[in-house]
């Protein structure tokens, strides 16, 4: 019994082991290639795998492989927007909830090894119209990220339903591609406009509490 038990343990670290080395295969080509230019081969070959049927044996479609690293990164982030919900309380002020939308993705961006690819490859999903809808559908069933939309807008009660939808996408695409873009420039070595993902986090936490608090223009 036991030796039966110590082979299903050494199989299952190691089908672990091969799961989590193609999810960062994946993750690092996607983020440099683009989501529909990388095979299943290329991902096995970067993956070490020996088997080009690896991919789909342990995530089925490309779909099924991306929605598997999302909720992979997905996962620390959901802990440290619970730790921020816990500071703030029921704040009034929006750009406590601005805060909580925007740190926790720069903190674990930041104690990630670098390279990092994650920030670029949310980029390269949410501008693929066939994938899109996952990173959202996946971003929208946290439940801290609901108690996070719920706070901002109880901090915004007068703004229209159409321009709250509206300045909510504007919101998302500064957040991802702004880190996509700093994400690329440190793997490529070039400057950047501030010095650290905190430092990072505190001019899109600036920009976007200014754009939630903006003027709306009447029709």
């Amino acid at each position: 019994m036991v030796r039966a038990m110590t082979g299903r343990t050494v199989r299952e670290e190691r089908i672990n082991a091969t799961r989590q080395a193609i999810l960062l295969a994946a993750e690092r080509l996607f983020a440099e290639h683009g989501v529909l230019a990388v095979s299943n081969r290329q991902i096995s070959e970067a993956a070490e795998q020996g088997n080009n049927t690896a991919v789909s044996y342990h995530f089925g479609t490309k779909a099924d492989l991306v929605r598997a690293i999302v909720r992979k990164r997905n996962e620390p982030v959901e802990g440290l927007r619970i730790e921020r919900l816990k500071e703030i309380g029921d704040s009034p002020r929006v750009r406590d909830w601005v805060a909580c939308l925007v740190r926790p993705s720069a903190d674990n961006l930041a104690e990630l090894d670098s390279p990092t690819w994650f920030a670029r490859f949310s980029a390269q999903v949410m501008t693929e119209p066939s994938l899109r809808d996952i990173a959202v559908e996946e971003s929208l069933s946290s439940p801290a990220m609901h108690r996070i939309l719920d706070g901002l807008h109880r901090c915004l009660p007068e703004l229209p339903d159409e321009v709250r939808a509206e300045r909510a996408d504007m919101a998302r695409q500064l957040i991802v591609h702004t880190y996509a873009e700093r994400e690329r420039a440190l793997a490529e070595g070039t400057p950047t406009p501030r010095a650290s993902w905190q430092e990072a986090a505190t001019g899109l936490i600036d920009a976007i509490t200014g754009l939630w608090l903006a003027h709306v223009t009447e029709s």
